[in-house]
């Protein structure tokens, strides 16, 4: 018997929590969006009402109408068995630090359903470093989102050796259900697919920066002259949001020095990217 899946709870309401949560209720799911605190939850209100215009102006054939129909499916909350009571699959999108994840699913599995699909959208940790503190290993997987969800519309799923095909199958259809394009990654990789590409480039930059090689203006100006790409990697890392990055480098042995270059002249700063108006670049 297939898997359906109906209902959906979204993690974590920061940029691409939010993302995640509106293009899904775009396409017609009602959405629990859990947040820690009602802080957060005003804050992410205020994406959401964001996205809303955004899709009405990036998106072919989005009107005030589907759109305020997306934002009225989504339900935010701080109360984690409330927020999951009901819920299908819970897509997890909290900070990118593997002892928040490991409290997350604690939680999490204290409360959820027994049926309920738990998918993690983690950009560089395993599936299987997070399995053990779910307590349904083989109802676990990755789900992995690209930033501008709506425009850059890749969902990777990755299992483990003990996920189970059905719910491999189930979240492959549920993403192609709510506009992405599935890619299907055949075993466990550190970045999946996106970012073994990404996040190296991404380093290369930081780097070439951090060192005074150049200025990250110059950097974004010679990939954008030199290979015809749209935008240059300090533009896409104030697109993603600097705490990601800086989590992913303070994390890696040979790259913390560029995690302490960013931290302190951008992050520390409240530059943090387009979220804060600021990062590499300035934003109205």
């Amino acid at each position: 018997m297939a898997i359906e899946i109906r209902a959906v709870t979204v993690l974590g309401t920061g940029v691409l929590g939010s993302q995640i949560a509106f293009q899904t209720a775009y396409h017609g799911y009602p959405v629990q969006a859990y947040d820690i605190s009602e802080t957060a939850l005003d804050a992410a209100a205020d994406r959401l009402a964001g996205l809303a215009a955004t899709y009405r102006e990036e998106v072919v054939g989005a009107t005030v109408e589907q759109t305020e129909q997306a934002r009225a499916r989504i339900a935010l909350t701080s109360d984690l068995a409330a927020a999951v009571a009901d819920a299908d699959l819970v897509i997890e999108a909290v900070p990118e630090v593997l002892d928040i994840k490991r409290q997350t699913y604690e939680k999490l599995a204290a409360v959820a359903p027994a049926h309920t699909i738990f998918a993690t959208n983690s950009s560089t940790l395993l599936p299987s470093d997070m399995r053990e503190f779910t307590g349904r290993p083989d109802r676990f997987l990755a789900l992995h989102f690209a930033n501008q969800v709506w425009k850059f519309n890749t969902a990777e799923i990755m299992g483990t050796d003990r996920t189970d095909r059905q719910v491999f199958r189930a979240v492959v259809d549920f993403a192609s259900s709510i506009g992405m394009v599935p890619i299907e990654v055949h075993k466990e990789k550190s970045g999946y697919v996106l970012n073994s590409l990404l996040v190296p480039f991404l380093n290369s930059a930081i780097e070439l920066a951090a060192g005074d090689y150049a200025e990250p203006e110059a950097v974004d100006k010679t990939w954008r002259i030199a290979t015809g790409a749209p935008m240059g990697p300090f533009q896409i890392l104030d697109v993603v949001g600097l705490n990601t990055p800086y989590n992913i480098l303070v994390a890696g042995e040979d790259t913390r020095e560029l995690a302490a270059w960013l931290k302190d002249n951008y992050i520390d700063k409240g530059k943090l990217g387009i979220a804060t108006g600021e990062g590499f670049y300035k934003y109205r």
